[in-house]
């Protein structure tokens, strides 16, 4: 099994989604929307090499998407999966996954 780990990056786009939703609709909605973001995020300890390769951005590097509004971009090495990245309503996270 593998150990599942927010880089800096998604745990603030994962605080910055929650303020987003909780302003728009209410704190309510947006605990549970981020929490069901985390335990998709956590379910790639069980079978990491999930998503789509996209290792032109980054070796290694793949996606999976939540709710036809969230990409979660991550990678897995060794027992360790990193979420790099947690992509709301469009965000192009090929440009910035590039980029770093």
């Amino acid at each position: 099994m593998h150990r599942v780990v927010f880089a800096p990056e998604a745990e603030e786009q994962l605080v910055a989604l929650y303020l987003h939703i909780a302003e728009a609709a209410s704190p309510e909605i947006a605990g549970n929307y981020t929490e069901a973001i985390v335990k998709q995020c956590e379910g790639l300890r069980s079978i990491p090499p999930r998503g789509t390769r996209r290792n032109y951005i980054r070796p290694g590097l793949r996606t999976i998407g939540f709710r036809r509004r969230v990409t979660i971009a991550f990678s897995a090495v060794d027992e360790v999966v990193t979420v790099h990245g947690i992509y709301y309503g469009g965000q192009d996270f090929e440009k910035a996954l590039d980029g770093e």
